[in-house]
């Protein structure tokens, strides 16, 4: 058995859920970690799962063609370690390119990673929303005024709050 990524992708319908899934379950595999959503009116959906990579992709034969389906064999699993507390960050405002990549090097800077984000727009209104872990020696007055910065220069709104463990 061997730890495999399944990223499915292709115009949204009735059932991509229940037709991959179905297929994997066909082949014993169990899904230990997964993301679905919507982008644009396509469907996009990763999986993480232990099984036989060439079973596998032989289940999911039959799929392709309406959607894009890769299956590749990831290697040992790596333990995520907490770096440190939890935040979320959001960004709102006009939409325009740059806005995250310019929020996460923020991010970055201070030696924070980013374990879950999400954009959205609708309109003219961008939307992101992230998950970040910041290390204990992050000067976290710092931060927010980096970002205050980079938001005020993008033309967008900033928020940076601990996390709660229910909001995660």
């Amino acid at each position: 058995m061997s730890q495999l990524a399944v990223t499915v992708i292709g115009p949204d319908r009735p059932g991509i859920i229940a037709d991959v899934t179905e297929a994997l379950a066909g082949t014993g595999v169990n899904l230990e970690d997964s993301t679905m959503t919507l982008l644009r009116g396509h469907f996009a959906m990763m999986i993480v799962c232990s099984g036989s990579l060439d079973e596998v992709q032989t289940a999911i034969e039959p799929l392709r063609g309406e959607l894009v389906i890769t299956v590749r064999a990831m290697g040992p699993e790596h333990e995520h370690a907490a770096i440190g507390p939890s935040y979320l960050l959001s960004v709102h405002g006009a939409d325009r390119p740059g806005i995250v990549a310019a929020v996460t090097r923020m991010v970055a800077a201070v030696g924070g990673t980013i374990t879950d984000l999400a954009t959205r727009l609708s309109g003219d209104l961008y939307v992101l929303t992230a998950e970040v872990e910041l290390p204990l020696t992050a000067d976290l007055e710092t931060l927010e005024r980096a970002l205050e910065i980079t938001a005020e220069e993008l033309g967008v709104g900033v928020t940076l709050t601990p996390a709660e463990s229910d909001d995660l």
